[in-house]
């Protein structure tokens, strides 16, 4: 972004401002998480080792998932495919890669318990660290931005040329109006059913982020934006089909 540095030098060593900003955001969902976690009931021993192969998981399949789909710049070249320093992370690759991480590893380290439930807890503290990632993140990125535009609200992004829509500020106060629906519907929704918030979680993030890629950052044509539009789709259409499965498991148990 204009006016703020993209990275910084101390010594020999160069550290990027996203960098700083996606770990702060880790680290408050990390808490967030414990917090929703043991409110719930569940233990925390191995919260923190499951925490950190969710991480890890996000960030390789991201990665993966964004070179497949920039093939055409990674290939000849493996020592980009680990550059990760210089962005290139697409966010359905991670969550791909570590859901079925999560689900393996919830059903080791707390057996018995159910997965929808434990997911209810940690949503929106997924939600609410994405929504502080997007805008301690992207933001900060070298081509961070999404369309060219004459608008007030334009910002000039390092790597671009001329103002453009602040997409991750958009992103930001999207997932975090999210957030607030997520609590709001936790708080209110008497009848509610274990695996009701992750769904609706799906569905509007799935949506919300597939119209972004399409109308804000103008690159339709990009096979990676395609896929993404397609993955927010598919994420969508999986939260209604568990919701539709949890309304008639609860209808034959009622």
């Amino acid at each position: 972004m204009s006016g703020v540095p993209t990275s910084f030098h101390l010594g020999p060593l160069v550290f990027h401002t996203y960098g700083f900003g996606l770990a702060i955001a880790a680290y408050v969902c990390y808490l967030y998480s414990r917090h929703r976690l043991a409110r719930a009931g569940f233990e925390l021993a191995h919260f923190f080792s499951y925490a950190v192969a969710l991480v890890v998981s996000g960030l390789v399949g991201a990665r993966l998932a964004n070179v497949a789909t920039n093939w055409s710049y990674y290939s000849g070249h493996p020592g980009r495919w680990i550059a990760v320093w210089q962005g290139g992370l697409a966010s359905f690759g991670g969550i791909a890669l570590a859901l079925p991480v999560a689900v393996i590893l919830q059903r080791h380290w707390w057996p018995g318990s159910s997965f929808a439930r434990f997911a209810d807890a940690m949503v929106p503290a997924l939600v609410a660290g994405w929504a502080l990632g997007r805008v301690l993140g992207p933001q900060f990125m070298v081509d961070g931005g999404g369309h060219l535009t004459h608008s007030w609200f334009g910002i000039h992004y390092a790597g671009q040329m001329g103002k453009r829509v602040p997409v991750p500020l958009i992103q930001g106060a999207e997932d975090g109006l999210l957030w607030g629906l997520l609590v709001l519907v936790e708080r209110r929704w008497t009848t509610k059913f274990a695996g009701a918030l992750s769904a609706l979680a799906m569905i509007v993030w799935g949506l919300v982020r597939a119209f972004d890629e399409h109308w804000l950052l103008g690159q339709e044509s990009h096979s990676g934006s395609i896929g993404v539009q397609f993955a927010g789709l598919a994420l969508a259409l999986a939260g209604v089909l568990i919701f539709l499965n949890q309304v008639l498991h609860r209808s034959r148990h009622t």
